[in-house]
């Protein structure tokens, strides 16, 4: 929102930016990536440098101040591609005055920061585990509360008043282990068959009727999931650089 309000510039405005990391992706690639999720046109004749120098002067003029890359782990730095594809993300984070956060599961047994680029990744970010929600403490409740209200209020069903869920905050952290994706996943679902069936609101048994996901189904297996290191945010775009 600081940012929001510092801009002064006429026009429109993208704050942040959000791509996922294909398997063996080239620099390409992933320069496609940031063309597609602004809608840029891709001719077959564009090469990645075409294709990056486009990406940067749109991020610039757009005022784009946060970039979010997911799915990290599937760089692979110990091959050819998966090396130029990191030197791809260095560059743009060099280029666009923009913080850089990269989103992966067990980034450091992927091999994240090993070797001389996985030493350039290590001193420029820092790392932060996270883990499902947990449901113990009251301040933990009401974390767990203001996620699923957030949601609620992201709703957009005729019959469904903002309560019903919040008041279901215990029977939701049950059912999807305190993990967001499951959530999401059990909100959503039971959203659609509400919009199907015309009741237009969500109950305790649509909820029921939902299938979630392996993990969430299987409490244990979930709970181990939820340990590994997910997430590893940048200070800010160039910062350590090594």
């Amino acid at each position: 929102m600081l940012a929001r309000r510092r801009r002064t510039a006429p026009g429109p405005f993208l704050p942040v930016v959000y791509v996922t990391v294909p398997p063996a992706a080239t620099p390409k690639v992933l320069a496609a990536e940031f063309a597609r999720f602004l809608g840029l046109p891709l001719p077959r004749n564009l090469n990645q440098v075409n294709i990056t120098n486009a990406v940067c002067d749109v991020l610039s003029q757009l005022g784009t101040d946060l970039v979010l890359v997911d799915e990290i782990h599937n760089l692979n730095l110990a091959t050819r591609v998966g090396a130029e594809a990191s030197d791809q993300l260095k560059y743009l984070a060099e280029r666009l005055p923009a913080t850089f956060v990269y989103a992966g599961i067990d980034v450091e047994h992927a091999g994240l920061f090993s070797g001389v680029r996985g030493r350039q990744i290590a001193g420029r970010f820092a790392s932060i585990a996270t883990t499902a929600f947990a449901y113990g403490t009251r301040t933990q409740r009401e974390q767990w509360a203001a996620l699923v209200s957030a949601l609620e209020h992201a709703l957009r069903l005729h019959q469904h008043r903002t309560g019903p869920l919040l008041r279901l905050a215990g029977y939701l952290h049950e059912r999807t282990s305190g993990m967001i994706g499951s959530l999401s996943h059990l909100i959503r679902d039971a959203a659609i068959e509400a919009n199907f069936d015309g009741t237009e609101r969500i109950t305790k048994t649509a909820l029921d009727r939902v299938v979630l996901d392996h993990a969430a189904e299987h409490p244990r297996l979930g709970a181990a999931s939820a340990a590994r290191p997910r997430r590893m945010p940048a200070r800010t775009a160039g910062s350590g650089a090594a």
